[in-house]
């Protein structure tokens, strides 16, 4: 099974995404977990590029392509080997971030986006993508609260440094691209405790199970 995470900064993915892995664990599954940018030694160098506030002033199309060089190196480097040696592999973020971010978000093409992204993973999608959905707001001091505590303000906040009418079309942007694709991608409330939160996924996720060898 290939499972994804997204939504907007601080929505909660982390902590929905361990839980799921501990579920699957207990269950007897062998899992991988990873993330974008940043699931392969290059992708690392790479999120260095792409989350430092210091690099603000990247375009929207070099932004673009840096994302799908993270990601075709991932895909090719550790998402596909793992799902072939029977591993259930569970991603914090994927093709679909870039789709919203760039697109919705930036301006770029929906249908370009989607085409170079299918082309960076190989025609390789997730079984299941959930949306954590939140209000702007609460995501994003969440997120800024997360950055001070963990010391990653300047490294990694270039996202959280975004004006507040960028996180607002992000999110309309998620909820636009789950209403695009209702089989693979479910919205889920992430208001509440990360409790309360699982508990509206794991239905999803038992049922994808029950089909999944």
């Amino acid at each position: 099974m290939f499972i994804t995470f997204e939504g907007i900064e601080g929505s909660g993915k982390s902590a929905m995404l361990e839980l799921c892995r501990a579920l699957l664990a207990s269950l007897g599954r062998r899992t991988l977990q990873t993330r974008e940018p940043g699931g392969s030694p290059l992708g690392v160098r790479l999120r260095e590029l792409l989350l430092n506030v210091e690099n603000s002033r990247i375009i929207p199309e070099a932004e673009l392509f840096l994302y799908l060089a993270d990601r075709a190196q991932h895909v090719r480097e550790v998402i596909r080997p793992a799902l072939e040696t029977g591993l259930d592999v569970l991603s914090d973020r994927y093709a679909d971030s870039t789709v919203v971010y760039q697109g919705y978000g930036r301006g770029l093409d929906i249908e370009n986006l989607f085409q170079l992204n299918d082309l960076a993973v190989q025609g390789l999608w997730p079984d299941l993508t959930l949306v954590l959905d939140l209000e702007v707001e609460t995501g994003l001091q969440r997120a800024i609260k997360r950055n001070r505590a963990q010391g990653l303000t300047e490294k990694e906040g270039r996202f959280e440094a975004e004006a507040l009418d960028f996180h607002a079309k992000i999110r309309a942007g998620y909820r636009a691209w789950t209403e695009r694709h209702p089989g693979r991608i479910k919205l889920v409330d992430a208001t509440g405790s990360r409790e309360e939160v699982f508990a509206r996924i794991e239905p999803w996720l038992r049922g994808l199970m029950a089909g999944c060898p």
